[in-house]
């Protein structure tokens, strides 16, 4: 069984709202708008929120669609 040493430390990067309104070029409260609604994984840490990086990649990704 490993341990958290052998493991190594978590390769989880996780983004403020503003960063990933930045990313996304949208506003805050849009970000808010897909926590709140469940589109959007997050984590509260004490009154605010932090997204997985990958979690906001996935959701760009699925969120393609043919325009043509």
């Amino acid at each position: 069984m490993l341990t958290n040493e052998q493991a190594g430390p978590a390769k989880v990067q996780f983004l403020t709202v503003a960063e990933v309104a930045a990313m996304m070029r949208v506003s805050k409260m849009t970000v808010y708008r897909l926590v709140h609604a469940g589109e959007l994984p997050a984590v509260r840490v004490g009154r605010s929120f932090r997204v997985p990086e990958m979690a906001v990649h996935g959701y760009l990704e699925s969120s393609y669609f043919d325009a043509g």
